[in-house]
């Protein structure tokens, strides 16, 4: 493959993403077509088959993309946080300020990223998140085990929980836009918020940890 060949193969792919993206956003991925995503992209059907083998395909290759940069960026504020609490607060807010710049791949992720899918009633996860849900864990985890958090609660529910504040908090920002509002509350208002729920989940200070079993 020559050098002109890998970059019109690039291009193609990316223009592929970016309309699945913008046409699921507006219309839903079920009425979406799969010949109305190579029109929009200046492509054709077997060049979306060629690439994603299906429009299920499609949707988790803008799902594995989109998280694999986010993942990167999620790292560097992991690795730059002072305590398991910073971590977490840190993590969510990039969460919610990335998806407010993208209102489309926000939409994607809050109606159709873990809809339940086919005759199986499966429930496709991307990879992209399950490494972020994974992260999410071990912070509170971590956080758990060096006193940050209280060791009381059950990090399975803490993590739905701290993952659902954040999904509510995008959604009516999302909402918002799309009504042609203001937005209900900025980036700042919202790191706030997360280091206030995080401020309640610490271990008081003098409060003895659980005997560990």
């Amino acid at each position: 493959m020559t050098s002109s060949d890998f970059d019109n193969t690039q291009t193609s792919r990316q223009r592929l993403l970016e309309a699945g993206k913008s046409l699921f956003s507006k219309h839903g991925f079920e009425q979406t077509s799969t010949a109305a995503i190579a029109r929009e992209a200046g492509t054709s059907e077997s060049q979306l088959v060629r690439y994603f083998r299906s429009k299920v395909g499609l949707l988790e290759a803008i799902f594995n993309d989109n998280w694999r940069e986010l993942n990167q960026v999620i790292q560097s504020v992991v690795m730059a946080a002072k305590d398991a609490r910073e971590a977490l607060a840190g993590v969510l807010e990039c969460v919610t300020e990335a998806f407010g710049k993208d209102p489309a791949l926000a939409y994607l992720l809050l109606f159709e990223g873990r809809r339940i899918r086919g005759a199986t009633s499966e429930i496709i996860l991307s990879q992209g998140f399950v490494e972020f849900d994974n992260l999410l864990h071990v912070l509170i985890h971590r956080g758990n085990r060096d006193g940050t958090f209280r060791s009381d609660l059950n990090e399975n529910a803490l993590a739905s929980a701290l993952l659902g504040a954040t999904e509510a908090m995008v959604r009516d920002r999302l909402l918002a836009q799309r009504a042609g509002r203001p937005m209900p509350f900025d980036v700042r208002e919202i790191r706030a918020i997360f280091f206030a729920l995080l401020q309640g989940l610490q271990q008081e200070a003098g409060a003895s940890q659980p005997a560990s079993s």
